[in-house]
């Protein structure tokens, strides 16, 4: 096993235990993210039934630095739960440590009014 093999699959065995303890529900939606070496990804799931309510990626974004990318992603998926009247999300990091742009991500959330 090289040592790209090894870091994603250190990485999935800590999604898995994550996963085992956050769920999804009508009331309180997971919010999952991704994160690519180019990208970040997130999406606002109901587990209970097998929906994706929002989702967005910092694909198609103008702004010019990472962190400015997870921001801007952020306003527009707070803004795109209140549209489907979510407020309140439980957050799923996917096994990436709760720093760098997965926190800037989740602070800009929290401050566009998701509450988690």
């Amino acid at each position: 096993m090289n040592k790209t093999q090894q870091k994603t699959a250190l990485r999935t065995a800590r999604h898995q235990r994550i996963r085992a303890k956050v769920k999804g529900t009508e009331a309180r939606p997971r919010l999952a993210v991704f994160r690519s070496n180019t990208a970040l990804y997130a999406q606002i799931i109901n587990d209970d039934a097998g929906k994706t309510i929002a989702a967005v990626d910092t694909r198609g974004s103008k702004a010019k630095t990472p962190s400015e990318r997870a921001t801007e992603m952020a306003g527009t998926l707070a803004a795109a739960a209140k549209k489907a009247s979510v407020s309140e999300v439980v957050f799923d990091r996917g096994g990436f440590s709760y720093k760098g742009n997965i926190q800037v991500f989740a602070d800009a959330a929290r401050a566009a009014g998701l509450v988690f």
